[in-house]
């Protein structure tokens, strides 16, 4: 064997123990995790299963309609239909992938942005720094909701567009604990040193500050994931969101709202618009669980059992 073939054998090798090390720690770390981050894992990753095998899940398509609206409970209409006949189950199933995957778009859409500048006005202290600050401040200035409400009137409620919108409008919170996070870290010698070697821009941000400052931007996104998912909820509810015959939460509660007045007729009609209200509150509650023990972890402290 040849020394360029043994060198490529050996460094596969260190390859692979470095993909099993850094597989043990991660299980190391998941053992030593609380219960309630358990719960929260269990929570995110058995909805982003149904989120991503939906059309094999559900029993009956997304915009199937059968003959009979409102029907009740059944062993062929697990949760009954909706109020043009459309299965409920089904339609709470691919919920799921409509909604959460339109707010993990929009929240990483928003945190590129957000991220991107805040980093570019903490290391350029000049005009760039308030220029951007100053946008932000009036951005953050207009009730978010209000705000999102009269550019989707005027640029209709598209996926894309709710997507732009929504995540242009958020980025600000991005922006304004990148730019606080990073403020220390600008400083530093070995960003310094980077720029000294001639290290670009790019270079400066994405590979000597962003690390540095990526736990607390890592635990926002997952609370910024949450906001969004109930920011699009909302407007779906209100109409303007998602829009039919795509299925979303929040038009399901709203579109079935009317059924909790019977509640003393049929019980099971009045919980059929709380299921999708009940989904929106498990979700939001599993991942601020995970961004709890994942503040918890990076900021250094101790158990004390």
């Amino acid at each position: 064997m040849s020394k360029e073939e043994t060198y490529s054998a050996e460094s596969e090798v260190g390859q692979v123990r470095l993909r099993r090390t850094i597989w043990q720690r991660m299980w190391i770390e998941l053992k030593k995790a609380p219960y309630t981050a358990w719960f929260g894992l269990i929570v995110l990753f058995a909805y982003i299963f149904v989120a991503v095998f939906a059309p094999w899940i559900a029993p009956y398509g997304e915009a199937q309609v059968f003959p009979k609206p409102y029907a009740p409970w059944s062993a062929e209409h697990v949760f009954g239909t909706d109020s043009i006949g459309r299965d409920f189950l089904s339609r709470l199933i691919y919920g799921a992938r409509n909604t959460i995957g339109i707010a993990l778009l929009t929240t990483t859409f928003s945190f590129l942005i957000g991220a991107g500048f805040g980093l570019m006005a903490a290391i350029n202290r000049s005009w760039l720094d308030q220029f951007l600050s100053r946008t932000v401040d009036i951005l953050m200035a207009i009730p978010a909701l209000i705000f999102t409400l009269m550019l989707l009137s005027i640029f209709g409620s598209s996926v894309w567009t709710l997507i732009f919108i929504i995540g242009a409008i958020d980025s600000t919170r991005f922006f304004r604990l990148t730019r606080a996070v990073s403020l220390n870290v600008v400083v530093m010698d070995y960003v310094e040193a980077a720029r000294l070697r001639g290290e670009g821009l790019q270079w400066v941000m994405w590979r000597e500050i962003l690390p540095n400052v990526l736990p607390p931007l890592v635990a926002e996104y997952g609370l910024r994931f949450c906001f969004v998912f109930l920011t699009i909820a909302s407007l779906s509810f209100l109409g303007v969101g998602i829009q039919p015959p795509t299925a979303d939460w929040g038009s399901m509660v709203r579109n079935n709202a009317s059924l909790i007045q019977y509640a003393q007729y049929d019980i099971t009609a009045a919980v059929t618009p709380l299921l999708p209200a009940a989904s929106i509150a498990l979700l939001t509650i599993g991942v601020n669980f995970i961004v709890d023990w994942f503040l918890h972890k990076t900021s250094g402290l101790r158990d004390d059992h």
